[in-house]
């Protein structure tokens, strides 16, 4: 490692976006991520069903530059427009899944998975970080926090203003559940959000482009509220209310599913809209980004890491 690298902790949207700045600006750059891979409520769980979107189950695009790079990544064939599915505004999607796209934006970046960064902390000159396992990495130029509020919050503390506002941040869980289904359920919609107590989306997960399921497979997302409520409910409880949420709002009884499968996002969405962008310590080299930043939206982690990367080539 040289001491000209740029760390960025958190391989999703966010930090992914901030990367790619950087690369295309000449700076070196390593990721660090907990996760087993890239993308963070993008990527995609491998099942023995097909590969399963637990996370965003698709996207909008207003802001001109972010759908600029959407042309790029139709291009690369990393993203589909699924605007047909009856939505209706303009929704995209990563095919053949979700984590098209964040394997497409980390391409050959060095990155380090599986790999959690405890503590961030400057010598006399250069930043270190410190992993789960006490490892030590680095020394670093810069360092851009692209993780969940919560978490960047305890990664910011050498620049206290940072740590504060990222403290301020309150992030809502949601439960994702996917059932697969041997024969088609008779639902018009692809996709739909609801106001129920309990239910907040479904989505036709097999129907999206490119997808390669075998079963009919549907992703619901349970209500920020729900959630909190039933934070600690386990796995098949959820599956169960879940299931019998969605059937009440069909109107019709489900058959039994082949598949059913549960997964708890603890910081899926900020409660408030900020307009931060990133944050930024330009002076020690430290910054931070993430949906948080903005508006909980795709787009808003992608707007909120080409910030944080503009900032800090501007303070070279």
């Amino acid at each position: 490692m040289t001491p000209e690298t740029i760390a960025i902790i958190g391989a999703g949207m966010a930090g992914l976006s901030a990367a790619d700045v950087l690369r295309q600006a000449g700076q070196a750059v390593q990721l660090f991520d907990k996760s087993r891979g890239s993308g963070g409520r993008m990527s995609s769980k491998r099942s023995e069903i097909g590969a399963l979107d637990l996370g965003a189950p698709a996207f909008a695009a207003q802001d001109p530059a972010f759908c600029a790079a959407l042309r790029d990544w139709v291009a690369a064939g990393w993203c589909a427009d699924w605007t047909a599915a009856g939505n209706a505004r303009s929704c995209w999607l990563g095919t053949p899944r979700m984590s098209a796209i964040s394997r497409g934006l980390l391409g050959d970046l060095p990155a380090a998975f599986s790999c959690r960064i405890s503590e961030v902390f400057r010598g006399e000159r250069h930043w270190q970080l410190l992993d789960a396992e006490r490892n030590v990495h680095g020394p670093f130029s810069h360092v851009i926090v692209a993780v969940p509020a919560p978490q960047a919050g305890a990664l910011l503390t050498a620049a206290p203003v940072l740590a504060s506002r990222a403290a301020s941040i309150s992030m809502e869980p949601v439960w994702a559940v996917a059932l697969g289904f041997t024969e088609a359920l008779p639902c018009a919609l692809h996709s739909a959000r609801f106001d129920g107590e309990i239910l907040q989306q479904a989505t036709h997960d097999s129907a999206k482009p490119g997808r390669d399921n075998r079963l009919d497979t549907w992703v619901l997302q349970a209500s920020n509220r729900w959630t909190r409520q039933y934070l600690d409910l386990s796995k098949e409880q959820v599956i169960d209310r879940l299931q019998l949420a969605f059937a009440e709002t069909l109107e019709q009884p489900l058959p039994q599913p082949e598949f059913a499968l549960a997964h708890r996002w603890l910081y899926a969405n900020p409660t408030h809209r900020h307009d931060w962008g990133a944050l930024a310590d330009s002076r020690q080299g430290l910054f931070a980004c993430g949906d948080w930043c903005l508006d909980g939206t795709v787009e808003g982690a992608w707007r909120s890491g080409q910030q944080a990367a503009q900032l800090l080539l501007a303070s070279l």
